[in-house]
């Protein structure tokens, strides 16, 4: 939970000011984690009406946020991804405002897709990236534009993502999971509390002089989809889905259904974990679903919606 994360990590210095580009679920979590310890934070999202939302930034509508608000911040956060034309739309619009504010680290959350498919081989930030999806080569092109901006940039590659909420959990209880079984694929994921201290441990490794370019932000054990699903089941008490094998059900997917499952590799985080000494809050799918399983309790319980023990909802 998040006061854990509060309580091993320590406070930036009282001259550090946060900007979150995007403050949607990832952005959100590192936001509160800074204000847990006094940092100010500005967050962007799309409209005023949105949850966190302190300026406003649309590209696609001209919507930029003031320069004037943004002048004294040191660290920057962008969750936003690629324009259709595959452009970054930060780097698009902002650029000239963000060289002339003080960042000391500039964090860019992309993807391990970048890697493309490695038949379920290992790959860490030594690896050329190869994507074979589209979405994930403007992804790696925005990595470039970042990379080249003259900012203090560090890649953050992320898998999928799951936390309270979004999770395997949420799935079974609405009854619209499916265990799907596929031989020899696994994938890789990170909690979104690990999302948030892996910024706040690399933002500190940086002031020491440790900034490699690009990081890994994944947990200690790529697996398959149906290993979570049983074992969330088990959590829940109640039975699985039953298994369905992809090659009989594959034509009835969707296109990005489809492209999800073509892609098979296991992502170290040696860099992050070891050489840069990050403890992973939840260092497996277990202790992440035992962790939302909790958090989403308290939420249910605060809302007085009682938890439904079954699959079927």
């Amino acid at each position: 939970m998040l006061p854990d994360l509060v309580n091993r990590s320590t406070p930036l210095p009282r001259n550090a000011r946060l900007l979150v580009l995007g403050a949607g679920y990832s952005g959100r979590c590192l936001a509160r984690l800074a204000r847990s310890h006094g940092t100010p934070v500005l967050c962007t999202r799309r409209s005023l009406d949105r949850p966190d939302a302190d300026l406003v930034f649309d590209s696609s509508e001209g919507l930029l946020p003031d320069s004037g608000a943004l002048k004294e911040v040191t660290h920057l956060l962008s969750t936003i991804p690629p324009d259709q034309d595959g452009s970054d739309p930060v780097l698009s619009t902002l650029l000239p405002t963000l060289k002339r504010m003080p960042l000391q680290w500039v964090g860019y959350l992309s993807t391990t897709g970048v890697y493309g498919d490695r038949n379920g081989e290992w790959v860490s930030e030594d690896d050329t990236p190869d994507p074979i999806l589209e979405r994930s080569r403007r992804r790696l092109d925005c990595e470039h534009s970042w990379q080249a901006s003259g900012l203090p940039v560090q890649i953050l590659r992320l898998p999928g993502i799951y936390g309270p909420g979004r999770s395997v959990l949420n799935g079974l209880r609405q009854g619209s999971a499916r265990l799907i079984e596929k031989p020899g694929q696994v994938f890789c994921r990170i909690h979104v509390e690990d999302i948030a201290g892996a910024c706040w441990h690399l933002i500190k490794r940086s002031a020491e002089g440790q900034r490699p370019a690009v990081v890994n932000v994944v947990d200690d054990c790529p697996a398959a989809t149906a290993d979570l699903l049983r074992y969330a089941a088990g959590l829940l008490g109640c039975s699985p889905p039953e298994a369905m094998q992809f090659d009989a059900i594959q034509s009835t997917m969707s296109a990005m259904a489809q492209s999800f499952w073509s892609e098979n590799r296991r992502v170290s985080n040696r860099l992050l974990t070891g050489d840069l000494g990050y403890n992973l809050l939840h260092p497996d799918y277990r202790a992440g679903l035992k962790d939302c399983l909790n958090q989403d309790s308290v939420t249910d319980h605060d809302l007085q919606t009682p938890v439904p023990r079954s699959a079927s909802g």
